[in-house]
């Protein structure tokens, strides 16, 4: 077993023991009253327990590895050293503000562009789906990917088209939507797209994909899926990149599935816009 392996299993503690670390301060929050506030527009929600929640997870993270980089939804960028930490505190603020049961904490560890550790806890469903260079579990269980072989057969969980692709394609985003519904037995919007690579990877799902995406939002379940055994593919200008997690865009399957249609989707609505510019405000 190489150092970096075994740093990884390191990694994978920390940032489960970081992850359950909020998990009662965010279920208490969960259905209460709360403020609300908004980044872009009124479209991108953001409440005072993800600030409080990326908090208590930065001090976890540093105290068990203070040579750390900090990637944050919330704060940005802070901190220089060979780990980076890609914190989401709430992935589904959306969802989580409005008392939907679907959202998720999620923190992945990546070394020299390379993603080795992750974790992705469902507070409310008690779920927690967490890799490292040697494996993937759910709880402690290993975790294996299994995917419905045809399109027809399959189900993709995603967050498109939401108002963010509207803005990117316009009218057009429908017309993806379209071409995915007809291919695919089923095709659910759920709001979290860490919580839908990780039920990927639990074969609970068999696709999932997005546009304009942050590194936060998929690095931990992107390499959970992986080392269960499934895949991810992540694009930029309709072209296919090697890291995933810095991608824009990206599209991702269980183990033993093959899209086509998800692919040409994703290739072709990639191409359509520049991913160096932001998305015009309504």
């Amino acid at each position: 077993m190489t150092d970096v392996t075994l740093e990884s299993r390191t990694l994978r503690r920390t940032a489960v023991g970081a992850a359950l670390g909020v998990g009662d301060q965010l279920r208490a929050a969960f259905r209460a009253p709360m403020q609300r506030d908004f980044k872009r527009d009124a479209h991108d929600i953001v409440t005072v327990h993800d600030k409080a929640a990326e908090k208590s997870i930065t001090t976890v993270l540093l105290s068990g590895h203070p040579d750390s980089m900090i990637v944050g939804e919330e704060g940005g960028v802070s901190g220089s050293g060979r780990v980076q930490w890609h914190i989401d505190p709430i992935d589904g603020t959306s969802n989580f503000a409005r008392g939907l049961a679907y959202w998720c904490v999620s923190i992945a560890a990546v070394i020299e562009e390379r993603v080795v550790a992750g974790v992705v806890f469902d507070p409310m469903a008690g779920n927690v789906f967490s890799a490292d260079l040697t494996g993937a579990w759910l709880g402690d269980d290993p975790l294996t990917s299994r995917a419905a072989a045809a399109e027809i057969d399959a189900t993709v969980v995603s967050s498109f088209p939401n108002p963010k692709d509207t803005w990117l394609f316009g009218e057009t985003a429908y017309e993806a939507q379209a071409r995915l519904v007809d291919a695919f037995q089923a095709v659910r919007n759920f709001g979290s797209g860490a919580l839908n690579l990780a039920h990927v990877a639990a074969g609970w799902a068999d696709a999932t994909m997005g546009f304009y995406t942050n590194s936060w939002d998929i690095s931990a379940g992107g390499f959970i899926l992986q080392q269960a055994g499934g895949s991810i593919q992540g694009l930029a200008g309709g072209e296919h990149r090697e890291t995933f997690h810095t991608s824009p865009d990206y599209y991702a399957v269980g183990e033993g599935g093959d899209y086509p249609t998800l692919a040409d989707v994703m290739r072709t609505w990639s191409s359509r816009y520049d991913a160096t510019s932001p998305p015009p405000r309504r």
